[in-house]
């Protein structure tokens, strides 16, 4: 489809509550999820509870990345760009300013690299790009250490480089990505490097200190990792581990006890065979070999896919899909949102959980319990997807990159601060994608 079209969103749907960093109850609306009540704890060891009184700012972040690669895997490799130029939109939020928007643009934007580049990923607050020599480059906000420089400045339009020890090269970027104001990377051993805020304990490292240069984690053999909010899973040598806050079952330990240090997800053993891990506010995903998908955590708009809003699922269920599943992204960064698209091995787009911003695709705004087709426009189908906080993300196989959903901060990419429930076609030449709750990278020969 050539045209470009968009169609404003109901202006009575109800919108999430954020709230300041001191803490207390705020009312209000900002990014797209349900009005709520949220209050800080001041131990902070339990940061929501199922009546969403929630405590701590570290951040309510989705981050997903998305390259091109076989259907027969959702983890593996991207191909290489060949210019050192990636495009961004959207908002960029964070920080001490926790959800005040601190970047904002409506269109794409060229950011130049000092290499070809190989991987893009993003965090709410900051966006990354992995070059050909296996260094890694980061721009947006530093202030608690995201940009591994081992400095706080902000760095919005000149990309620095992160700081790994001498020797280190990294080998890949988390395809479902990063935890709020944090960095995940692998390097060329298979070892987990962290760095920056890691309030919820989900660098492992048996604490919450944050990191301005990256640390390595216990962790090694690692093919595949995720995180979102403040929780992160590690499959290593074969296993998943969690570690982070857990109140909702995001850990996928049989619990709801929050972990500084690493926790087995159960049903998830060596013979699963996992192939990609994803993440998002307060739910976890694992794609197996085999085309079977799992999820868990919690589930009041559908974000399990189970066809029913239930209880928080403390260890992982199955999706019941009519094929194999290639590639997944899990989307969401709030309680009020929460939604997963799912590419098959049939060629079919699969869409469940919230949408309130029109972010499944569907052309509506009530929110799906259990998977169901979506229809991209006439003549479009879509290689990879993305979803975001409210937004999502389609890229066909000529690189044309489709977004329909929430967009009042930009995240559409046409220009506007106009949400559509229609697709809006935005960019071309696109064979990288990666979002997180507001901010969205495109990379391509």
């Amino acid at each position: 489809m050539t045209q470009q079209l968009s169609a404003g969103l109901p202006a009575g749907r109800t919108t999430l509550v954020w709230w300041p960093a001191g803490g207390g109850i705020l009312t209000g609306s900002g990014h797209g999820g349900e009005t709520v009540k949220r209050t800080r704890d001041v131990s902070c060891a339990m940061r929501r509870a199922a009546t969403w009184a929630a405590c701590g700012v570290a951040g309510l972040a989705l981050t997903v990345a998305v390259q091109r690669f076989p259907a027969a895997s959702a983890s593996a490799g991207a191909r290489s760009s060949a210019v050192a130029t990636v495009r961004h939109w959207g908002t960029l939020f964070g920080g001490g300013k926790t959800f005040e928007p601190q970047d904002t643009t409506t269109s794409p934007m060229p950011v130049r690299l000092p290499g070809p580049v190989v991987a893009i990923a993003t965090s709410n607050s900051t966006e990354y790009a992995l070059l050909t020599n296996g260094s890694v480059y980061a721009w947006g906000l530093g202030n608690a250490g995201q940009l591994g420089d081992g400095g706080t400045a902000n760095s919005f339009t000149a990309p620095v480089r992160v700081r790994f020890p001498a020797g280190v090269k990294i080998a890949s970027l988390p395809v479902d990505v990063m935890p709020f104001d944090t960095a995940l990377a692998v390097d060329t051993t298979g070892h987990v490097w962290g760095w920056g805020d890691n309030r919820g304990g989900e660098l492992c490292l048996g604490n919450t200190r944050k990191h301005l240069v990256p640390v390595k984690l216990p962790f090694s053999h690692v093919t595949a990792l995720a995180g979102a909010f403040e929780h992160a899973l590690y499959d290593a040598r074969g296993r998943v581990w969690a570690c982070g806050l857990n109140s909702l079952g995001e850990l996928g330990n049989g619990t709801a006890r929050s972990s500084f240090k690493p926790v087995r997800v159960k049903g998830l053993g060596r013979s699963a065979r996992v192939t990609a891990l994803v993440a998002s506010f307060a739910n976890s995903g694992a794609l197996l070999a085999s085309g079977k998908y799992l999820d868990w955590g919690y589930d009041p708009q559908g974000q399990l896919g189970t066809g029913k809003l239930r209880r928080p699922a403390y260890v992982p269920v199955m999706v019941r899909l009519p094929a194999p599943v290639t590639q997944v992204s899990q989307g969401g960064s709030a309680p009020g949102n929460g939604q997963t698209l799912a590419l098959l091995a049939n060629g079919g787009l699969y869409a469940w959980g919230a949408n309130g911003q029109g972010q499944l695709g569907d052309g509506k705004t009530t929110s799906q319990p259990a998977p169901h087709l979506i229809t991209p426009p006439a003549g479009v189908s879509y290689e990879l997807v993305t979803s975001t906080g409210g937004t999502s993300y389609g890229v066909t196989a000529s690189g044309d990159v489709y977004a329909w959903g929430g967009g009042t901060l930009g995240q559409i990419g046409n220009g506007t601060t106009t949400s559509s429930a229609i697709p809006v076609k935005v960019a071309a030449g696109a064979t990288m994608i990666s979002g997180t709750a507001d901010d969205v990278v495109i990379a391509g020969p």
